[in-house]
């Protein structure tokens, strides 16, 4: 649905893309991450044919960006990071407004309309006047806009900046809930965690250069390939037991522990050394020295992880 190669734009003496080539299947969910100026403004512009790059070429839907922007005008449905509002209007009026500028007949525009507030959850607010909606309101209201034409790819920029964790929590479920309807969405977002529960697939760019495109799964394989240390295992201990100092003792003793640190509430977080397989050891040795184990979680990798991991240099 998505597809670019060797993408670069250039602002003076400044490289904002630099050789960006990466595709998106059909109903992904992509999310784009990068610190602030990396680029993932410029190429969401490009894809919605409202920049055009200095060398390279982008395709939304098969349609080159360059020769057939009015037609993928019609697939793309854009969302800017600071959604620009009208005082005067009403919810309803904001997107009468916008269906009319679709060119949607006014025979179907109410219930389109209808729709789309019932999807985005404003119905009981399509009265009220744009500006007088909370941030998340607004932000829900700038979704409802680009899916007034029934677009088949969406390019949101930071979509959950500013919400609170209510609301981040919302729009992440209408962005999932758009994913399952068969749309392709492009994502950008500081919020790593929710990026990290939604995505099916990520692409991390730093100064203009992609370090990575691909699935989660090979992203955080790929960060635990390159980390210091192996798992890391939370454990829980009760407290008729050994005391969390005796544990911690008994743990670096063996030479598949690399570290262990103490966490308030008698925890324990256990790293094992790179390339050990199995943690069963671990439970071993604590009940050898008396512990008492409430709870053993062995932790995950996290999208967090593999940010700072492959934007250090690492995959370069």
């Amino acid at each position: 649905m998505i597809k670019t190669s060797g993408l670069t734009k250039r602002y003076g003496t400044l490289t904002a893309l630099d050789n960006l080539s990466l595709e998106i299947g059909p109903g992904e969910i992509f999310g784009f991450i990068g610190p602030n100026g990396a680029g993932k403004t410029t190429t969401m512009k490009i894809l919605a044919c409202l920049l055009k790059p200095d060398s390279g070429w982008a395709q939304v839907c098969g349609l080159n960006c360059a020769t057939r922007a009015d037609d993928i005008r019609r697939l793309i449905g854009y969302m800017p990071d600071f959604l620009g509002v009208y005082d005067d209007l009403t919810v309803d009026e904001y997107l009468q407004f916008f269906a009319a500028a679709f060119q949607i007949p006014r025979r179907e525009r109410r219930r389109i309309i209808d729709q789309v507030l019932e999807l985005t959850d404003l119905t009981e607010k399509r009265a009220a006047l744009v500006d007088s909606l909370s941030r998340g309101m607004q932000q829900r209201l700038g979704v409802a806009r680009v899916l007034i034409h029934d677009p088949k790819v969406l390019f949101l920029d930071e979509p959950a900046s500013g919400l609170d964790p209510r609301a981040r929590i919302e729009m992440r479920s209408l962005l999932t809930e758009l994913c399952r309807m068969g749309k392709t969405l492009m994502v950008s977002s500081h919020i790593l965690t929710e990026l990290g529960e939604m995505s099916t697939c990520i692409g991390i760019i730093e100064r203009g250069r992609l370090l990575y495109s691909g699935s989660m799964k090979d992203a955080l394989a790929k960060t635990r390939a390159i980390s210091a240390v192996g798992e890391r295992i939370e454990v829980r201990l009760e407290p008729e037991g050994a005391t969390p100092a005796a544990a911690r003792e008994a743990l670096l003793k063996d030479s598949r522990v690399a570290d262990v640190k103490e966490l308030d509430g008698a925890g324990l977080l256990v790293e094992l050394t790179a390339g050990t397989h199995g943690h069963h050891f671990v439970i071993e040795r604590l009940l050898a020295c008396g512990a008492r184990i409430a709870s053993f979680q062995p932790q995950e990798v996290k999208l967090e992880d593999a940010f700072l991991k492959l934007t250090t240099g690492a995959l370069q």
